[in-house]
């Protein structure tokens, strides 16, 4: 049984692939920890201002949205490549068995 050899080269024609989704998803967590920590944040006023609405306060958290957005497509906090360093060093750790290594 040679899984080892034939695991290794199946995983190569879809590696830019699985590489392209694997950047996109972390570039996303990062921008949802954005997100969060940015809410966190604001949640954390100590008092009401003249033009606090429910309007404003979803206004802002579009703006928030935006700009975690942003923030996570720039790398600013490292997350996202930090997250790339760590699963994008296997990419045959997970590959699924394909049929040439059902044949051996």
């Amino acid at each position: 049984m040679q899984i080892g050899a034939t695991t290794g080269t199946a995983a190569q024609p879809g590696s830019a692939q699985n590489k392209a989704g694997l950047e996109k998803a972390a570039q996303q967590f990062e921008a949802i920890f954005l997100r969060q920590m940015m809410g966190a944040m604001r949640s954390a006023s100590l008092a009401e201002g003249i033009s606090d609405s429910s309007a404003t306060d979803q206004f802002r958290d579009m703006a928030d949205a935006r700009t975690a957005d942003s923030m996570a497509s720039r790398g600013t906090l490292g997350i996202a490549e930090m997250l790339m360093r760590q699963f994008g060093a296997r990419p045959g750790a997970s590959a699924p068995a394909g049929p040439a290594d059902k044949a051996e």
